[in-house]
């Protein structure tokens, strides 16, 4: 506001103002530059998070973002899986796993809260209780693991 009356000023007549209008324009140029950084690290931040975490992000998480963050999670969620179902033939292709290359196919993994009953492929059904072990087929497990409910032994 204050810029905007120098600038009325400074149309009247008063040129000495003008140095210090264009001081005042670029630094807000310079603030708006800096928002828009930090407002885009964010979102790369938030992008981030759907694939450590998977669809569903963690309250504790959550709670932190805004209403329009959260949106534009749900936005890129449902983005993301579109496209996932739309190569790999039938059943699509879930990209988020196997984000390392696994050393093997099987791993031995300890059950960290009760989670209840959790099919494999070839039907089998375990009952995943806290503090039981199993070994799974990677691809299974990793998401639960990100998820915190499993932890893989080593």
């Amino acid at each position: 506001e204050r810029n905007q009356a120098d600038v009325s000023e400074a149309k009247s007549g008063r040129t000495d103002l003008i140095f210090l209008i264009r001081f005042r324009h670029c630094c807000l140029l310079r603030n708006q530059r800096c928002v828009l950084a930090y407002l885009y690290d964010r979102l790369l931040r938030i992008r981030a998070l759907r694939w450590e975490y998977g669809s569903v992000l963690p309250n504790t998480i959550q709670f932190h973002m805004s209403a329009e963050e959260v949106e534009w999670f749900n936005r890129y969620k449902k983005s993301l899986a579109t496209y996932m179902r739309s190569v790999g033939g039938e059943e699509g292709l879930d990209l988020t796993q196997d984000i390392k290359p696994p050393k093997s196919l099987y791993i031995e993994v300890r059950c960290l809260r009760d989670y209840g009953e959790f099919e494999i492929d070839d039907g089998t059904t375990v009952l995943l209780k806290k503090n039981s072990q199993h070994f799974l087929p990677r691809w299974k497990c990793e998401q639960l693991i990100r998820q915190g409910v499993l932890e893989h032994i080593m």
